[in-house]
């Protein structure tokens, strides 16, 4: 990237702006004021004009639903026709948005008065007769009539009194003993709990009124569905001139606000910014020829990384042998005006040129996990394919399940299929998630929902289990070493990108310091842990499991003596090292050892998850240990075989399941509730299960990646590359 000066005179701004919008390369910097006699730049004459349009124009397609595939075909939109055709589509859409809104209201207050009249319909008393007496106090409302019965007699404040009720809803009809009171009854209730209801205003029964509002409901839905035809009638027209009408005002909208990232004075104008170095020369151009000699373009910097370990950029040098203060000058002869500087060039300041990622196939929807971290520097490593080649292997080991993956699959082609932007991003992660996860549940023994289907195939499989019951425990603990190795080689592919990235910036001393040193510790550490060294202080299962993942053909009884103590003598000299070039991160000397332990995590939600399925299936289905078989859990299904296992000698039943323990021939409705509940439970458990997926091992397989891999080489806060301009898809610049 380039990064680039355009100094000139604000005569010629307008067609300044123009070119440079044409060209659609340059990535504006914005001004922040911090040079002496520049001020940040104005909207251009017609700003206001062309923003109160388009918000006229977005609240159009607001209004009638506008979207993209109203579309048609692409063509010139002049000034005149945008401003007639606008007029005359926002007085009609304005029409009968407001007739639409004035009839949904009425709608709603129909509705309001039906609802309003239930309770007096529970009664069955016309409304007449619940109001306009003199001697007596009429009150109607919800409430138990008994304790409303009560309250009455108990009240001296009543001479006689009298209750209806019609299910909740009570109407009171009270004589006061006081002929001259008011609200006796109310006073009476005080203690009662009853909500009032206010006597509608109609003579009719509450069965007529009802009907009456219903009809009148009726017809106002037969103008509001007329009204609905008309804007949509509207919307055909319409739709694809308010497209264009959009894409042409924030178009107009987008140039004319530009100023206000220049830097100006009274008479002349700086825009910098960075465009691809290789497109510079015709960026420079297109500017000069639009305008001149009144311009002067200057490419000021290219990116770049050197040795120096302090800046990015190298200057490029002006071959005119004057500043871009001095070309502002001379653009503005004609003016008599000189621009001022401070010492030269009227720079915006020095900050990272903008980045594009383009990782494009595959691996380019899950740019959108590393851009939740912060979007690479421009000075960094990508780490998109990495997380694309590692992030679903991770989800897919911890979940190791061919139902659920694919189940997450189908749900990530749904969001693939019918979202766009990060829905449809996070929908092609998930697809690659759910795949892995089939291939790791095919090779757990083809978990199905936590059920080995190489049992009900009966056929052998190699891979006996994840680590839930006796016969496979020797895999669930090969499995917590395949995790710790993953964690080794996964850090040292963040540390040797920290070693390179160091070595570009700042030379080999630093990089030996600064990443050199974490590769000795990490690797030595590890080496040393894998050795004959104190063998005995070990665990068995770390050199056992080669054995066991490679079905006997590969054994491994750990590194010799020496090498073991050649790493420990790498870890203690990446220690040195660490203590001369970075003292103070000697105080996370143990990291390289924990950030590879919490590589655990794998094998540990693997091991969650893979009980939470047997968990579900052992409380539906029930299962048993075949004793004199492999030692493997075994569901039981049917009553019947419940039955077998109880009465077989080398059958341990260890749980008999909701759908077995009655059988529904005998049983009859018993067993059949039974069977019901236990497919209840295996559908809800297993619907639990899949959304804890999501959150335990997708956070976790983040976290890896973020913490533990990220942390090494990574910081983000890198700007997307927006170049100044658009490509057009509803209107042609004739």
């Amino acid at each position: 990237m380039s990064r680039v000066s355009v100094t000139g005179s604000k005569r010629v701004i307008d067609d300044v702006i123009e070119a440079a919008y044409a060209h659609h390369s340059l990535h504006v910097t914005d001004y922040d004021d911090r040079y002496e006699g520049f001020d940040p730049g104005t909207s251009l004459e017609g700003a206001e004009t062309v923003n109160e349009r388009l918000v006229t124009v977005r609240s159009l397609e607001s209004i009638l639903d506008v979207d993209e595939a109203d579309a048609d075909v692409a063509r010139s939109l002049d000034d005149d026709e945008l401003s007639a055709e606008l007029d005359r589509v926002r007085e009609r859409v304005n029409e009968l948005n407001d007739e639409r809104d004035e009839l949904q209201a009425a709608i709603r207050d129909r509705q309001e008065e039906i609802d309003r009249l239930e309770p007096f319909a529970e009664l069955g008393i016309d409304l007449e007769y619940l109001r306009g007496y003199d001697s007596v106090e009429v009150v109607v409302g919800e409430a138990k009539p008994a304790a409303v019965e009560a309250a009455l007699g108990d009240a001296d404040s009543i001479d006689v009194f009298d209750v209806f009720a019609g299910g909740d809803v009570v109407a009171i009809v009270a004589r006061p003993t006081d002929p001259d009171a008011e609200g006796v009854v109310q006073d009476a209730l005080v203690g009662v709990d009853i909500a009032l209801l206010d006597v509608p205003d109609a003579d009719a029964s509450p069965e007529e009124y009802v009907a009456e509002l219903e009809a009148e409901q009726a017809d106002l839905r037969d103008e509001l569905d007329a009204v609905e035809r008309e804007l949509e009638s509207v919307k055909e027209e319409a739709a694809g001139f308010l497209l264009r009408a959009e894409e042409e005002l924030t178009i107009e909208a987008e140039k004319k606000e530009a100023p206000l990232s220049f830097a100006t004075t009274e008479n002349a104008f700086v825009a910098e910014g960075w465009v691809p170095t290789e497109t510079y020369p015709d960026f420079e151009a297109a500017v000069v020829d639009a305008v001149g000699d009144h311009v002067e373009v200057e490419e000021l910097e290219r990116a770049s990384f050197t040795s120096d370990g302090d800046h990015h950029t190298e200057s490029v040098d002006d071959e005119s042998g004057g500043s871009a203060g001095e070309s502002a000058a001379d653009a503005e002869r004609e003016t008599e005006t000189a621009v001022a500087t401070d010492g030269g060039h009227a720079a915006h300041g020095t900050d990272d040129p903008p980045v594009v990622q383009d990782n494009g196939g595959a691996a380019g929807p899950f740019e959108l996990l590393v851009q939740a971290f912060g979007r690479p520097k421009y000075s960094e490593f990508d780490p998109t394919l990495l997380v694309f080649l590692t992030f679903p292997a991770m989800f897919g080991f911890m979940i190791g399940d061919v139902g659920y993956g694919v189940l997450y699959a189908a749900i990530g082609f749904f969001m693939y299929s019918n979202y766009e932007g990060a829905f449809r991003e996070l929908g092609s992660v998930a697809m690659w998630a759910g795949g892995f996860t089939i291939l790791f549940g095919i090779y757990f023994g083809i978990d199905v929902f936590g059920y080995h289907a190489y049992q009900l195939l009966g056929i052998h499989w190699p891979v006996a289990g994840k680590g839930l019951s006796p016969a496979d425990l020797n895999w669930g603990l090969s499995f917590l070493v395949v995790s710790v190795v993953f964690g080794i080689v996964h850090l040292n592919i963040g540390h040797v990108l920290s070693f390179v990235s160091t070595l570009q910036q700042h030379g080999i001393k630093h990089a030996v310091y600064e990443a050199g040193s974490w590769l000795l510790i990490l690797n030595g550490a590890w080496i040393w842990i894998f050795s004959q060294v104190f063998p005995n202080s070990k665990p068995d299962f770390l050199f056992e499991a080669v054995s066991t993942l490679t079905f006997g053909a590969v054994s491994f009884s750990g590194f010799p003596v020496l090498i073991g103590w050649a790493g420990a003598a790498a870890a203690v000299l990446g220690l040195v090292l660490l203590g001369i070039g970075e003292p103070p991160e000697l105080a996370e000397f143990l990291s390289p050892v924990v950030n590879v332990i919490s590589y655990a995590r794998l094998m540990a939600v693997l091991l969650a998850k893979g009980g939470m399925a047997l968990a579900v299936n052992l409380l539906a289905f029930g299962a048993y240990i075949d004793d004199g078989g492999d030692g493997s859990f075994h569901f039981i299904f049917s009553a019947d075989y419940l039955a077998e296992v109880q009465s077989t000698a080398d059958y341990e039943l260890v749980f008999a399941g909701i759908t077995t323990v009655f059988d529904p021939a005998s049983i009859g409705a018993v067993g059949v509730v039974a069977l019901v509940g236990g497919i209840v439970v295996a559908l809800v458990g297993h619907l639990v299960v899949l959304l804890l997926g999501v959150t335990s091992a997708g956070i976790q397989a983040v976290r890896l990646e973020y913490v533990e891999f990220f942390g090494n080489f990574y910081e983000g806060g890198g700007r997307a590359y927006l170049p100044f301009g658009r490509d057009r898809k509803y209107t042609r610049d004739d």
